[in-house]
């Protein structure tokens, strides 16, 4: 029996992590194969049993693992970002909750046939969207504006908001109608409030306190951030049932608004737990869900997510942004943005468990109804976000757009060579004659640290699909690739080599804090500020069947250096330290060549025009 158990066990936690990177190989969402490997291992095959192996830990496990996921999202919430469209979002998470939950009441009622008592909870877990799964979306998208701010503010905020209003509704269907349970729910509201507010403060500045005192170990600060977590909703919960999730979203709130100290490490702890407790949570909750029940979700189910779809979303976004700021391709986009997560599907299965034993058979249903809606959002909006944004031009499919964190003069020609070809790019430096020059030359710039909150936030992000460091601080590039990199992802964080250097005490700088070595790995600051003052200047250099790379390399002389391969379908591929394109017929280089004796600015413009003009290949 251990056995079975410890298999189950590593199962889940396989299953969970296989789906996740198999979602991210064929770019899907993950909680899609997620749902679909937890109904393939529980009630189509039968082989895992998450009650028989949690028993009465299941709920409990799964609230804690909730308060996690919410603590980790109010950790990513910045007060400033709601500077345009805090009206917005209170209308959202107010106005537009009623909305949504009438809606949803009404739909579940006579579409479902569910009694009202049962119609009025489902209405209210259903008001909840997904932190879970617009986190995701946001970061895959990237988009222009305002609506990347406001999406993760309702996503997470209006979670301890909808579980609340169920506790509500629940209270009142427990007291057996609305005139004897309104005076006791709203109690309940004004405790929950108050209660969950008073914790998460508390826990939030304790954990300052014992940051900023330097009370414990560097090794301790993510255990102790855990732990103080763990206590505000538990304490929280048990002086008002559901208060926890409140508690837990402002302890991240406020941690991740104050400057006494610094929470980015605790930070990067709760994003890596999150995404192993979504994948577990995800696979547990499907995998308990019986065949039956699926079988029985006929087409007034799929009838009902339709208008929560169709109805619900649009009236309650466009009633909440009527006469706002915000345009009309953005309102559009928020009423087509409204996927449901692990929030929904677990407070489903929490409630439909104390209906059924109060005697509300028919709550039973909650449950697939709800995991179908989470199913069907996600794929729509998931699959569809993407296209939709792109079409509306809140975002750009596959960025090749540069940001250099250094703006010395070769840098300044490499950044005109790439927006002569139509590719953003931003510049960020410290030095205020570089930022001087750049500027005046028409490069979109910033003067400050790169790696300065301030400086992070205030740069143009549209079309920027990579960041190079390229100033002449080997540690401030690095810090830079370490920052940049939740941004844009490992893969597309770049700086400058090093000067040689042993291996060991005398390493300039550690692997792990590393980006991707620029062009050569001996092609140091120093060596490229050397060729240009030596009469090097970058180039854009079309290649064709006559004009090829050997002929490219030929002509522009000893010395040349490729730096970029720009691709027919306008992707960029850049030269590394270990990797070397292999540039055909079609392709544009922009490289660094020798300037020719002969060659003067006034022949040089003529040959670009008639090259252009011509689409011959060439330099």
């Amino acid at each position: 029996m251990s056995q079975d158990i410890l298999v189950q066990l590593a199962a889940i936690l396989v299953l969970g992590i296989v789906a996740q990177w198999l979602a991210w190989r064929v770019k899907l969402p993950s909680i899609l194969l997620l749902l679909v490997t937890g109904i393939v291992a529980g009630p189509v095959t039968g082989w895992l049993h998450p009650d028989t192996l949690f028993g009465d830990l299941m709920l409990p496990l799964v609230s804690l693992s909730v308060a996690v996921i919410l603590y980790e999202g109010g950790l990513n919430l910045k007060i400033r970002e709601l500077k345009a469209v805090g009206g917005v979002f209170f209308l959202l998470t107010t106005v537009g909750v009623a909305i949504s939950w009438v809606v949803g009441t009404l739909a579940a009622h006579y579409i479902l046939h569910f009694e009202w008592s049962v119609a009025t909870l489902l209405g209210a877990i259903l008001v909840v969207t997904g932190p879970t799964v617009i986190g995701p979306i946001l970061r895959h998208l990237r988009l222009r504006g305002k609506v990347s701010a406001l999406l993760k503010w309702e996503g997470i905020i209006i979670d301890p908001i909808g579980a609340t209003l169920a506790v509500l509704v629940f209270t009142v269907v427990q007291a057996g109608g609305i005139s004897e349970g309104f005076h006791e729910a709203m109690v309940h509201l004004g405790m929950a409030t108050l209660v969950g507010l008073v914790s998460g403060g508390l826990a939030a500045g304790l954990l300052v306190l014992v940051l900023a005192r330097f009370w414990v170990p560097d090794t301790l600060y993510n255990p102790v951030s855990l732990m103080l977590m763990f206590v505000s909703f538990t304490a929280a919960n048990v002086i008002q049932e559901e208060s926890g999730l409140l508690a837990v979203t402002v302890m991240g709130i406020i941690l991740a608004n104050q400057k006494r100290v610094s929470v980015r490490h605790v930070v990067e702890f709760k994003e890596t737990l999150t995404v192993l407790l979504i994948s577990c949570l995800f696979i547990t909750l499907a995998a308990r869900l019986k065949l039956s029940e699926i079988e029985g979700l006929g087409w007034n189910s799929f009838l009902f997510v339709a208008v929560m779809f169709i109805v619900a979303r649009p009236v309650s976004v466009l009633a909440s942004t009527w006469r706002s700021s915000l345009n009309w391709k953005e309102r559009l986009f928020l009423c087509c943005m409204a996927p449901r997560g692990i929030v929904a599907a677990a407070i489903s299965s929490v409630f439909a468990l104390s209906l059924v034993g109060a005697g509300y058979e028919s709550a039973v249903e909650m449950v697939p109804v709800t995991f179908l809606m989470v199913f069907v959002t996600v794929l729509l909006y998931g699959v569809g976000g993407g296209p939709l944004a792109r079409y509306l031009g809140l975002t750009q499919a596959n960025p090749q757009g540069i940001l250099f964190v250094g703006a010395s003069p070769w840098v300044q020609q490499l950044a005109h060579a790439l927006k002569k070809e139509g590719f953003p790019v931003f510049l960020i430096d410290t030095h205020w004659q570089n930022i001087t020059t750049a500027r005046l030359s028409g490069l979109p710039c910033l003067y400050g640290s790169a790696v300065a909150e301030a400086v992070h936030e205030e740069i143009d992000y549209s079309g920027l699909g990579r960041m190079m460091a390229v100033t002449s601080n080997n540690a401030v590039n690095s810090l830079a690739c370490m920052r940049y990199a939740e941004d844009f992802g490992r893969g597309h964080v770049y700086q400058l080599p090093f000067p040689a250097a042993k291996e060991g005490v005398h390493e300039a700088v550690p692997l792990q804090h590393r980006g991707r070595l620029l062009f050569r790995n001996e092609l140091t600051l120093e060596q490229l500020n050397e060729l240009v003052k030596g009469n090097f200047e970058v180039k854009n250099c079309k290649l064709t069947k006559e004009f090829n790379y050997k002929r490219y390399r030929a002509e522009q002389g000893v010395g040349v250096l490729p730096l970029f391969v720009v691709k027919p379908d306008r992707t960029i591929e850049v030269y590394t330290a270990k990797y070397d394109p292999d540039p055909l017929p079609g392709d544009l280089i922009i490289g660094l060549s020798p300037v020719k004796p002969e060659e003067t600015d006034e022949t040089q413009t003529a040959g670009t025009l008639e090259k252009e003009s011509t689409g011959d290949g060439g330099c």
